[in-house]
């Protein structure tokens, strides 16, 4: 019995590591392409270690491109939105699951139903909407939707907040606390982890989002690091080098962050999935 548990753990973390290296490769391919020439990189055969380790080309990147810039742009659109997340989905969530109200439980039917309609089909007129408050061309479009909140997020909020006792919430109005304070006080120091994988996913999608800035930035100096990304590949599409270290760069901070934070954001995906 030992040796056939052994087996198969020995199996699956086989299995485990060799899909842990296919996803891993791409950006190892990545990173170590950014360290070559672009004579090396055109050659052939295909080498994968650089024979000269070229370090300057990430230090070329901010000559190229203002690459400073695109990158606090980003930043700035990337922790409004979390922000906006953090504070709009957790009341609506918290609302249609703890409070008693009319009409409660017929709102988070609808909120789920508008996860079925794409985006391609409300670009258009939100577009519409934003061009006529005079909001077109400033970070406001990416972020404003953010503070009304994402259905997915509320969805997995409102999945965390049904595995907390309920006890809790009726103590807390004996006690004499409101709804806000309840909400506050005990409901979101016991939700971290949800909250944290909330800000993760909208960290990740918010970073690493082309369609929105397309749409409503039309300053270059305002571009995020998607954009002057592909803005650098129109005008500079030969220099793979530079190109790579950039888009390294741009990776990077995504990676960090899921490092750090990859416990929280397991336990929270795990913990809302305990009741449907």
């Amino acid at each position: 019995m030992r040796s056939r548990v052994m087996m198969r753990k020995t199996g699956t973390h086989l299995i485990l590591f060799v899909l842990g290296l296919s996803f891993l490769a791409p950006f190892v391919w990545m990173l170590l392409t950014s360290l070559k020439s672009l004579e090396e990189i055109s050659s052939l055969p295909v080498t994968i270690f650089p024979k000269l380790v070229l370090w300057s080309n990430f230090s070329e990147v901010f000559n190229v491109i203002p690459f400073t810039d695109y990158f606090l742009n980003t930043l700035l659109i990337t922790l409004l939105s979390v922000v906006g997340q953090l504070f709009s989905a957790p009341l609506v969530a918290y609302s249609i699951t703890k409070i008693e109200w009319t009409g409660a439980r017929w709102i988070f039917p609808i909120v789920i139903a508008t996860m079925l309609i794409p985006y391609q089909v409300t670009m258009i007129p939100v577009y519409l909407i934003f061009q006529k408050m005079g909001l077109t061309g400033s970070i406001w479009p990416l972020v404003l939707p953010t503070f009304t909140g994402a259905p997915l997020y509320i969805f997995l909020l409102r999945q965390f907040f049904m595995a907390l006792p309920t006890s809790l919430i009726h103590a807390a109005k004996i006690d004499g606390a409101s709804d806000f304070r309840t909400y506050w006080n005990i409901v979101l120091p016991l939700s971290r982890p949800a909250l944290t994988s909330v800000a993760i996913f909208t960290f990740l999608y918010t970073w690493s989002d082309f369609l929105g800035p397309l749409l409503y930035i039309n300053d270059a100096a305002r571009y995020t690091l998607t954009l002057g990304l592909q803005a650098f590949l129109a005008e500079h599409y030969t220099e793979w080098g530079l190109l790579m270290a950039a888009s390294v760069m741009f990776t990077l901070p995504i990676v960090i962050m899921f490092f750090f934070a990859q416990k929280q954001f397991i336990e929270g995906i795990s913990l809302t999935g305990i009741k449907g």
